[in-house]
């Protein structure tokens, strides 16, 4: 037994380079755990600076100079900032505050539908269902009602931390952006000076994150666009709110489409009711969900994502319970990087040539 251990230390830990590699990853993860909260500006500057690092790259291509493409793309960062504070979230807020306020009414009419169940469908729905259908919307209310106040009083803790995040993140990304290159020599210097395996999965990471990442905001924006559009042009309540869910539900695969669709759905059936515009709502939000699975993803993601579904379903529970939004968000780049550091780890037989 002990041999075996010792071997297969032997041919995957014997290289420095493996045990340099193992140790960051080791880190990283600490880092993340321990200090994501306290991290959070500085993960976040570094995913928007990648973002925009493509832009920047793209001017450059074009001989625009590297410090005026820097501050052309963080005006327009800067832009979409002010555009998102003082334009869409507004709305958005506005829309949610009545939302709630509606809630309660909606609890209520939903209530008296389960009540006149029996009566509609008597060989369907019995007496003791009603009864348990009764006490769980009941149930939910109340539980509702108690987040909607604990967050009340937990708000101003929230709020404060949101206003530090609007100061530090434009001033992290504007340096990531201008020192990009001094960040990335200054790291150089802590790895060892032979990293093959290493180099070889930043280049590989580096495509796929940036891939990734890009093409997810673009499919968030075209998504939740459309769904905006198509539900101001049917007249539907809460519409920007329930576009942002949608756009945001493509994060997560698979699963982000089917939760979305139950708010929408109660939504429009509030609103409507069994009528023929309920049923035009329903077909053109799944329109929507169609050209966005069969068109827009294999559009964007066809060279990116080359894992089976139910890798990237066992990845999205995964990272996502150990670090919530964060890990849905990245779970297919996270799972794409440890295929790539594995089939790159560097062992032996490498080593040695063989």
């Amino acid at each position: 037994m002990f041999s075996i251990v010792r071997n297969w230390v032997d041919k995957y830990f014997s290289d420095e380079e493996a045990v340099v590699l193992l140790l960051l990853l080791a880190l990283g993860l600490m880092a993340v755990i321990y200090l994501g909260k306290v991290l959070a500006p500085v993960i976040g500057s570094t995913i928007i600076a990648f973002i925009l690092q493509g832009m920047v790259a793209r001017l450059v291509r074009l001989r625009v100079p590297q410090h005026v493409a820097v501050g052309a793309v963080f005006a327009l960062f800067m832009g979409f900032m002010v555009a998102f504070l003082f334009g869409l979230l507004p709305l958005v807020w506005k829309q949610m505050t009545s939302l709630v306020r509606e809630l309660p009414r909606m609890f209520t009419d939903l209530q008296a539908y389960i009540k006149l169940l029996p009566e509609q469908y008597p060989a369907f729905v019995s007496d003791e269902v009603v009864n348990t259908l009764y006490q769980q919307a009941t149930g939910e209310a109340a539980k509702f009602g108690q987040v909607v106040l604990s967050y009340s009083l937990e708000s101003f803790p929230i709020l404060v931390a949101i206003l530090i995040y609007l100061v530090l993140v434009p001033i992290l990304v504007f340096f990531f952006l201008k020192d990009r290159e001094v960040i990335l020599k200054g790291l150089a210097r802590l790895l060892p000076n032979r990293r093959g395996a290493m180099t070889r999965v930043w280049i590989e990471m580096n495509e796929q994150f940036a891939n990734y990442i890009r093409g997810k905001v673009v499919e968030i924006f075209v998504v939740g666009g459309a769904t905006y559009i198509a539900f101001i042009l049917l007249g539907m309540n809460y519409a920007a709110l329930l576009a942002i869910l949608v756009g945001l539900s493509v994060v997560i695969p698979y699963i982000g489409a089917t939760l979305v669709t139950i708010p929408v759905v109660m939504i429009g059936l509030f609103q409507w009711g069994w009528s023929s515009d309920f049923f035009y709502m329903i077909i053109v939000y799944t329109i929507v969900q169609a050209i966005d699975g069969n068109i827009l993803v294999p559009l964007l993601f066809s060279e990116v994502v080359n894992l089976h579904p139910v890798m990237i379903i066992v990845a999205v529970l995964v990272f996502g319970g150990i670090w919530g939004v964060w890990g849905v968000f990245f779970a297919i780049p996270l799972a794409t990087m440890l295929k790539a550091i594995l089939s790159s780890w560097p062992t032996a037989h490498q080593s040695s040539g063989l």
